[in-house]
């Protein structure tokens, strides 16, 4: 499998710089390991992950001796196994005041945080690492996260590589696990079915303890079905035949694990906001389509999910942008109770950013026409723009613009 060269390197390694302990955290099989180790090439740096039975056991049962053993700079891999080992790192890394002694990754996102957060508060830099970005896979630009900027836009769109609607639907069907980009191969479909299986029998079980192998994956269905919708929690149990309780247990896991996340409602007293419920999005479209059972690129381009899975990629898309440089992007959506809904509402510098996202190739500058509901907000509203699958960057105007779905 040959190595596919990640955005987040470049800001990894600055982190590593200015922090004693670099965390990378994100799904399983996203290439965090991989990446880490081609970073440590040439280097002194030790590696060792605690995927290994006899090596976690002894990080759990005895910290004090595995940490005299690995000594840094090492790379832990897996770390979330171990919590115990927290408190020992802080204590070497505030003898020894190197930056960069631990790089440490781990697959169980929120798990990891509450250890961190408890024992090496202001000694650490936090990344999260995802799928390949279309970027990372087709792009090859250097990482630069989506600016709603005139310039910035007609930039990307001049030196990115066109996309046809079929062409965004395959990087779509296809995901961004590495193992299924960097193979090219016809091995989606069974990486997919062993992904699943590893899930289930490895991580969720650690979370959750016995668990109902059908029921979970059958609840993992329900909530492909819902991608980029609001949440319902009563909805999702009745399709999985589980209780609401469960149902909002399991999307717990779901999104400890770094499979799912959530856009929430854009807050502001001045807006006549009521919906109150997140939406909820998927990191890999891949997975998403798999398990909806969307077997070909056709099927899936003019199913009844078609819009919904666009959406959800492109608001993962925009994610990973910010996430590989070490950025966090303040996303929501916006519905009020007239039901004007903006799909996605970036929120930066005291200044909104309203996003539409639509399965077409002829907008309609009316559909910018919703912008208007953020009127009566006490921010700034600043340019705007209907990300679709037209290919090329015109503007509506001079604040909004048509954006081609490959420059995300």
């Amino acid at each position: 499998m040959h190595y596919i060269k990640r955005d987040m390197e470049s800001t990894f390694l600055r982190v590593a710089s200015q922090f004693k302990v670099v965390l990378v955290t994100g799904p399983r099989q996203v290439g965090k390991t991989t990446m880490m180790k081609k970073l440590m090439e040439g280097s002194d740096r030790r590696y060792v992950t605690l995927d290994d039975m006899v090596l976690r056991d002894l990080a759990k049962n005895d910290p004090a001796t595995f940490i005299n053993t690995y000594s840094p700079p090492v790379f832990i891999d897996e770390v979330q196994y171990a919590p115990e080992l927290f408190s020992y790192i802080k204590m070497q890394v505030d003898e020894r005041q190197l930056e960069g002694d631990y790089w440490l990754s781990g697959s169980q996102v929120f798990r990891l945080m509450r250890g961190v957060s408890e024992s090496l508060a202001g000694r650490v830099g936090l990344l999260d690492l995802f799928p390949l970005s279309q970027n990372e896979v087709y792009n090859h630009k250097k990482c630069e996260p989506l600016k709603i900027d005139f310039n910035h836009l007609k930039e990307r769109a001049n030196s990115i590589p066109d996309a046809t609607p079929v062409d965004i639907y395959t990087r779509i069907f296809n995901g961004g696990m590495p193992e299924i980009i960097a193979n090219d191969t016809d091995n989606r479909d069974r990486f997919y079915e062993s992904y699943i299986r590893t899930y289930i029998e490895r991580d969720v079980r650690d979370l959750s303890g016995d668990i109902n192998v059908l029921k979970f994956h059958r609840f993992m269905i329900a909530v492909t079905a819902r991608t980029a919708q609001l949440v319902n929690y009563k909805a999702i149990a009745d399709d999985a035949e589980i209780d609401q309780v469960t149902a909002k247990s399991w999307l717990d896991i779901l999104e400890t694990l770094g499979l799912i996340f959530y856009l929430h409602p854009y807050s502001n007293n001045l807006l006549k906001r009521t919906i109150k419920s997140p939406k909820l999005y998927f990191y890999d479209s891949g997975l998403v389509a798999f398990l909806a059972k969307w077997n070909s690129i056709e099927t899936l381009m003019n199913g009844a999910q078609a819009g919904a899975i666009l959406e959800n990629f492109v608001v993962s898309e925009i994610v990973k942008g910010y996430c590989n440089c070490g950025q966090q992007p303040f996303l929501h959506y916006y519905r009020d109770k007239d039901n004007k809904e903006i799909d996605v509402l970036w929120e930066a510098n005291g200044t909104l950013y309203p996003l539409e996202i639509k399965k077409t190739s002829s907008p309609d500058k009316r559909l910018t026409h919703v912008f208007k509901a953020l009127d009566k907000s006490d921010k700034i509203l600043g340019n705007g723009g209907v990300v679709c699958l037209y290919d090329n960057f015109l503007p509506f105007d001079k604040t909004n613009f048509i954006i081609p779905i490959r420059c995300v």
